[in-house]
């Protein structure tokens, strides 16, 4: 195990970058051979405006780079933290710090980031892709990547985990972002099976419903249990579902500069004109 977690805690920031690379290229291929959603568009210029966004949130993850590791070194000299009150083996410690960032940094942050007005209209621009796939999963504002980065330490700090516990988070949790986010259609029952461990991409569709209420379920990103255990878990049919998000339907959701703007601008509609009985 000690060698396992030195693999993460020594692993080059290319590989990395490498790792992204890899799990969009493999479910941007098995969206060709599995697609569940059969809606024609422009794949490529869709996953310029997503991957144009992707390149502002690597630059502030350069940043929180050097912030994250001034943390941990903050915690190896203090010993602050649940995990130095608790004697297990690796394992079982690697397995609760993994739980507690899911519940903190995923399904916490983005249950607020739904709730809080001006949080959700950062978040907004994740949820203007009219055409769900896997470049979604780095569709995100880059004050909402803030947001996101700063829930992740705050659970670093609480459990007082090593830096290799926190680094294999982040590789599994890119597989689960792209993996639930892919346009890919797994057999119904199968789906249904792993929907109650983890989140599956059947389940995170609902989440990409263009109003509520399914916009305000399915909040997790590895583990499903949060969103059954907080009851925001929701299972319907597939096929009513309709990507985008009512109140920024009609802005360019393809437009890089559109999207970087969407938060301030005062073109989205106003709360009042939300279709938020459908669903």
């Amino acid at each position: 195990m000690s060698a396992f977690l030195l693999f993460f805690e020594q692993m080059p920031v290319w590989q990395k970058l490498g790792w992204v690379i890899f799990c969009i290229a493999v479910f941007w291929l098995l969206e060709g051979y599995y697609r569940d959603v059969n809606n024609p568009y422009d794949k490529t210029r869709h996953a310029k405006t997503n991957f144009g966004l992707l390149s502002l949130v690597m630059v502030i993850n350069v940043v929180f780079g050097v912030l994250t590791a001034g943390v941990f070194i903050w915690l190896n000299q203090s010993n602050f933290g649940l995990l130095n009150y608790v004697t297990a083996p690796v394992w079982v410690e690697l397995t609760l710090s993994i739980m507690v960032l899911d519940l903190i940094a995923q399904y916490g942050v983005h249950y607020l980031l739904h709730k809080v007005p001006w949080m959700w209209r950062l978040h907004m621009v994740h949820h203007s892709d009219k055409h769900v796939d896997v470049t979604t999963g780095t569709r995100h504002h880059p004050f909402d990547f803030v947001l996101r980065e700063v829930f992740a330490l705050i659970a670093v700090v609480i459990m007082g985990m090593p830096v290799s516990f926190y680094l294999f988070y982040r590789i599994l949790s890119v597989l689960f972002t792209y993996w639930t986010h892919a346009n890919i259609a797994l057999p119904l029952s199968v789906d249904r099976a792993l929907s109650y461990l983890i989140v599956t991409p059947g389940v995170h569709k609902f989440h990409h419903h263009r109003s509520m209420p399914w916009t305000d379920k399915n909040f997790g990103n590895i583990l499903s249990v949060w969103d059954r255990l907080f009851g925001t878990f929701v299972y319907g049919d597939r096929k009513e579902i309709i990507f985008g998000v009512d109140r920024a339907d009609h802005l360019n959701d393809q437009s890089f500069l559109t999207q970087l703007g969407l938060p301030f601008s005062s073109k989205v509609k106003p709360l009042s004109q939300d279709k938020h009985n459908k669903g």
